[in-house]
């Protein structure tokens, strides 16, 4: 997941809260990873589940990886599948699908 990255990106990706089981719910959680598309992201505590996508670490300064979100949406697309309307198979709702 972090191994691109610095010691204080993965504290950050990996920390879960006591008080709160959610992150977008928890003032202190403030970094989203997405394990699917392999996006990192800034929760912004609105009061839903908004992020903003970041491409560099903000305390490092290192590149993260790129985003698989176009791969995932056409490997799902040449399987036939609609991630709108169609149920998305186990192995494409984290990161297992990148090593199949």
């Amino acid at each position: 997941m972090t191994e691109h990255c610095c010691e204080s990106m993965t504290s950050r990706v990996t920390w879960r809260c006591e008080h709160h089981e959610d992150p977008f719910d928890c003032p202190d959680a403030l970094v989203r990873f997405d394990a699917r598309f392999q996006e990192y992201g800034l929760i912004i505590h609105d009061g839903g589940t908004s992020v903003i996508g970041i491409t560099f670490c903000p305390w490092c300064g290192s590149r993260l990886p790129a985003s698989q979100r176009d791969r995932w949406f056409e490997e799902l697309e040449q399987r036939g599948i609609d991630p709108w309307r169609d149920e998305i198979p186990a192995e494409y709702e984290d990161g297992h699908w990148l090593h199949s």
